[in-house]
């Protein structure tokens, strides 16, 4: 098999259940936007578990170049012969060079899913591509639900991630999520909307390992469709579309809220509380209003009382002092009053006794 779908003996950039950190930790220390590949650490890797079946055949793989290599001789031979017009035509019925080819690489298609089953190599994985700003959260997010997640309650069982060049100018990141086999539809369908329904990712079709092996990619001489399956190819032509759409939705209206519900729930009270508040301490009655500030504070004490009652005496005596006029005119007749009483007395027997 080839060498990126192996995983490397005593990688430091993968992380499975044996591994001395923790996977959060993992995931913190290794990011895809900062581990850099120098040649030597081209991905990181996070693995829930081993694959249900061998995931090598040699023999699978030595049949397959056989095969490749007589599919891009005829696939060749078909673009060089004159005798296939360029175009079909629908009044001789002549089939053009593209249908030509197409049957061909259909054919061929057939025969590798007939050699990866004979030889039981038919692991492979979801491709996506995340974006170089937000491939970290993405990882994560994935590698997490690989481990203990929703992505844990289905077929996928590895994960990695392509790192950084070494000039740091990636634009987007190339993910994979392996599968034990691509040709089990319904378990492909399963992690799919798994991939679509909880992270929202832009999945570009299933590849077999076996493809990978034979070099197998959209750019090769032969044509062939580099993935086995697309994900308009999984679902109905009539409701894909609009299914893939709504899967994405979900997740999406997931985020908003969540997003919402933080931004909602009510502000943790206060962790500190004054010395001797607790639940059998006997209730303090309703303050006044002027002491609202200080009983508000958590942080208060026996010393702001005493503070409040000699402020609230400062006050009273103030306030005395600034008495209204009137009033003041009043005690001075009152008081004025009762120094006449007192002197009349005086002033008779002063009288007599003239």
């Amino acid at each position: 098999m080839s060498s990126e779908d192996s995983l490397p003996k005593k990688y430091p950039y993968a992380w499975s259940a044996e591994s001395e950190l923790s996977l959060p930790d993992f995931l913190k220390k290794y990011k895809p936007s900062m581990v850099q590949n120098d040649g030597t650490k081209p991905w990181i890797w996070v693995q829930k578990g081993a694959p249900s079946r061998e995931d090598t055949s040699p023999e699978a793989v030595e049949e397959g170049v056989g095969l490749l290599e007589t599919v891009t001789e005829r696939v060749e031979a078909i673009k060089n012969d004159a005798s296939i017009p360029a175009r079909s035509s629908k009044k001789t019925g002549a089939k053009g060079k593209k249908e030509v080819r197409e049957e061909v690489q259909a054919e061929a298609t057939e025969k590798f899913k007939q050699i990866s089953v004979k030889h039981g190599f038919v692991s492979g994985k979801w491709l996506s591509f995340a974006p170089a700003d937000k491939v970290d959260a993405i990882w994560s997010s994935l590698a997490t639900s690989l481990v203990d997640g929703p992505l844990a309650a289905t077929c996928a069982w590895s994960a990695k991630v392509a790192t950084s060049p070494a000039d740091g100018n990636a634009t987007q990141h190339l993910i994979c999520i392996y599968m034990p086999d691509v040709y089990d539809k319904a378990a492909v369908t399963e992690v799919m909307k798994v991939l679509l329904r909880n992270h929202g990712m832009n999945l570009s079709g299933v590849k077999s390992n076996l493809y990978t092996a034979l070099g197998i990619d959209s750019k090769h001489a032969s044509g062939l469709p580099s993935t086995t399956w697309k994900t308009t190819a999984i679902l109905p032509e009539s409701e894909s579309k609009s299914h893939l759409k709504a899967l994405k939705e979900a997740y999406f209206e997931g985020l908003k809220e969540k997003k919402e519900a933080a931004k909602n729930a009510p502000k943790p009270e206060a962790a500190d509380k004054p010395a001797g508040s607790d639940a059998t301490t006997k209730a303090k009655p309703k303050p006044q209003l002027k002491k609202k500030k200080a009983e508000d504070d958590p942080f208060g004490s026996d010393d702001d009382e005493q503070d409040d009652g000699e402020e609230a005496q400062r006050k009273a005596e103030v306030k005395a002092k600034k008495a209204p006029p009137k009033a003041a005119a009043k005690r001075a007749k009152d008081s004025d009053e009762d120094d006449d009483d007192d002197e009349r007395p005086k002033k008779k027997k002063a009288a007599a006794k003239k």
